[in-house]
């Protein structure tokens, strides 16, 4: 054998260790990215199986123009109060007329288990149904009882 073969495989064999100098980190890259995902994804399910709300009551009042929806946290998981939205016949009511208390508090944006979120929104007329969808998009819905 001459020089010929031996430089020739070592051109190879270093062609071979900068190629998989470049795919490796490329690899190792891709599938931590996708470890990352699936562990996500994971935690996203295990707080949404950890995660339900029960409206108790929805009353519109004929005499105010109020509806007021009782809502109580019945999962395991703490919710924010403004990533909470209530439907009212399909719709988002307006913010203005809208008004959260949890607890009687309406300056908290923390809903922890077991406590009840009060809804109460100015209406023009009764509307028939409601609904209240908190993370995750978890929700429970009801029928609206009219009062005088």
């Amino acid at each position: 054998m001459g020089i010929s073969v031996s430089a020739s495989a070592g051109v190879v064999f270093l062609g071979v260790f900068l190629a998989v100098g470049i795919v490796y980190p490329a690899a190792a890259n891709g599938f931590e990215q996708v470890s990352d995902a699936r562990h996500d994804a994971a935690d996203r399910a295990l707080a949404q199986a950890n995660t339900d709300v029960t409206v108790t009551n929805a009353t519109y009042n004929t005499t105010t123009g109020t509806l007021v929806v009782n809502a109580t946290n019945d999962g395991t998981t703490t919710v924010d109060v403004s990533d909470t939205t209530l439907l009212v016949d399909n719709e988002i009511p307006a913010p203005a007329d809208t008004t959260v208390a949890v607890e009687g508090d309406t300056g908290t944006d923390v809903w922890l288990p077991g406590e009840t979120a009060r809804f109460e929104v100015d209406l023009a007329s009764a509307p028939n149904r409601t609904q209240v969808v908190v993370d995750h998009g978890v929700r429970d819905a009801s029928d609206v009882v009219e009062v005088n």
